[in-house]
């Protein structure tokens, strides 16, 4: 359902993070796919691994991964170089798990797999998807119009296969990856060349504790150099903006991008129109339309155009360097994501549409809003 690298089998090469080790053994907790994926690498790469889940059934897949299965306490963390956490296992509401108490009792230093990633020095640009909603589908959309394009990628992260499962892209290549707040406060130095914030609205406040605090790890993406891509959609990304030109966060060049109104040296979506205001193409004259998403049943309604505002603002800045009509050539085939608005069937004139992906109110007020003359069916969480 998402594009895949067709340039080789060349996987990650673990052996520069492994070299900082000092031989010492690394601990694993958590093991679903991403911990699965992250003892794979080190034990290829020649480390030593000592994992464990509170779910039992998760034991035997990482022993056959190499893993030494056993019972992570304070004893046994003395002896690791650190920990690597799941992502979605408490770091700090509504109180941190066992383990995390135990390596901050060491003074352990807890990460997860896309610091590893960051670690191993692979030589390539990476390009970093966040915000509350439209992440899977922007990050798809970028990996569609680079592959189209005939670009080497590798995607992955928190939308489809783990990142140390990912195959290298080749040379000039970009890993582009979807990345959620409990992901970045797991990354003590890892940061995207290209960081992208589609938006913000009250989401996961049970493991960030308060409003705030969600903010703030959204926000770190933005640390460091590089390029800044963020939405002026919502009050808090409009503050992040104006941090960002203050270098508040990070010392990165700022693109700007909109699906409400037109924005200075950015990018807007106007009527369905895409329109490109940069600066350093435009110099100064009318911001330039440069092409139409009505039509696209892929990506329909505004949120979906706040998604292509961002894709088009990646693809054609100088760090990519594609033209405005081969973008929208390549965004015009996306062929869209199972589970987010996409149409199963057409029936008599009346479409069903699984948008079973929207997890929390904003992300299903949104794509509702694409539609007239609606019946809902809806389950889950209400999240409040």
């Amino acid at each position: 359902a998402w594009p895949r690298s067709s340039f080789g089998k060349r996987m990650i090469d673990c052996k520069k993070f492994v070299e900082t080790l000092n031989d010492k053994p690394v601990a694993v907790f958590g093991l679903g796919l991403s911990g699965l994926s992250t003892i794979r690498a080190l034990v290829k790469a020649g480390a030593t691994v000592k994992a464990w889940d509170d779910n039992e059934v998760a034991h035997e897949p990482a022993k056959k991964a190499g893993a030494e299965i056993v019972f992570l306490d304070q004893k046994q963390l003395k002896s690791c170089a650190l920990l690597v956490l799941a992502p979605g296992v408490p770091l700090f509401y509504p109180k941190p798990h066992a383990v995390v108490g135990a390596a901050r009792a060491l003074g352990l230093e807890i990460i997860c797999d896309l610091e590893i990633l960051h670690r191993c020095a692979h030589g390539h640009k990476v390009i970093g998807i966040t915000g509350t909603n439209g992440k899977s589908t922007t990050t798809a959309l970028i990996g569609h119009i680079l592959q189209s394009a005939g670009k080497s990628i590798a995607m992955g992260g928190n939308i489809g296969e783990a990142v140390l499962e990912l195959e290298m892209p080749a040379k000039d290549g970009f890993f582009v990856l979807e990345i959620s707040s409990y992901q970045m406060d797991l990354c003590p130095t890892f940061r995207p060349d290209i960081a992208v914030l589609l938006n913000i609205t009250p989401d996961h406040l049970d493991r960030h504790g308060n409003f705030k605090n969600y903010v703030a790890a959204k926000q770190r993406i933005f640390e460091g150099e590089g390029l800044a891509v963020i939405c002026l959609d919502d009050e808090p990304c409009r503050k992040t903006y104006e941090k960002l030109l203050a270098f508040e966060i990070g010392k990165r060049r700022v693109r700007p991008f909109s699906f409400e109104g037109a924005v200075e040296n950015g990018v807007y979506v106007d009527d369905g129109d895409i329109f490109d205001a940069r600066e350093d193409l435009t110099e100064g004259k009318t911001p330039e339309k440069v092409g139409s998403l009505s039509g696209l049943n892929t990506l329909r309604g505004g949120h979906n155009h706040q998604n292509a505002a961002a894709a088009f603002a990646v693809c054609a800045s100088k760090n990519v360097g594609m033209a405005a009509d081969e973008i929208i050539t390549h965004m015009q085939t996306f062929p869209g994501l199972p589970h987010r608005q996409f149409q199963v069937r057409l029936i008599n004139g009346v479409a069903y549409v699984n948008d079973s992906k929207a997890t929390n109110a904003e992300a299903a007020s949104k794509a509702l809003a694409a539609y007239k003359n609606i019946y809902w069916i809806a389950g889950g969480r209400p999240k409040g």
